[in-house]
């Protein structure tokens, strides 16, 4: 099963290659001031859970780091609070993300990323849909397909070279 392309792979701001940039020169935006609220996971009484919101998952993904620029996903609008639904009672979150130009090769492992974020900071119950803003992108069926199979998704982690760069990604979205 083929997840990511081989060109998305090698990305230039986590090689540290400066050749081949696809958004030379993105648009950074101002970001929403950080939100203090503290969440708690840890719940002993199923009934006595907070619920989720949208806001909570913006705040797991607003710093994920780019992979070819060093700025977060939130820093050049790939990301915002608008494009996140949650549905805590029927454990479904749905994302929407925008790439920085409609033919950006990274936006399959921007959505890894994003999806294995999730993956390791939402409990188990939640089924997470992420999808390219419509009309943002010229493949955008193609990736939304790959990002939302959960077999091509289990072969690209099972890719050590791609997890590392996923982890990358993720690191500084923990500060």
């Amino acid at each position: 099963l083929e997840f990511i392309c081989l060109q998305c792979t090698s990305s230039t701001y986590l090689t540290g290659s400066m050749a081949g940039l696809i958004n030379a020169n993105p648009v950074v935006y101002s970001v929403v001031e950080e939100d203090v609220t503290e969440y708690n996971l840890s719940y002993e009484n199923e009934d006595e859970r907070e619920l989720f919101t949208s806001e909570e998952i913006f705040h797991y993904i607003r710093k994920l780091n780019d992979p070819e620029h060093p700025l977060t996903l939130e820093q050049l609008n790939v990301v915002n609070l608008d494009h996140i639904q949650v549905d805590d009672k029927g454990n479904k979150v749905f994302i929407q993300f925008t790439p920085t130009i409609p033919h950006c090769s990274m936006a399959t492992l921007i959505g890894l990323c994003i999806r294995v974020k999730l993956l390791r900071s939402l409990p188990s119950r939640f089924k997470v849909q992420i999808e390219i803003y419509p009309g943002s992108h010229q493949s955008e069926v193609a990736v939304n397909k790959q990002l939302n199979d959960k077999e091509r998704v289990a072969a690209a982690l099972e890719n050590n070279h791609l997890l590392d760069i996923v982890d990358k990604c993720i690191l500084t979205s923990n500060e």
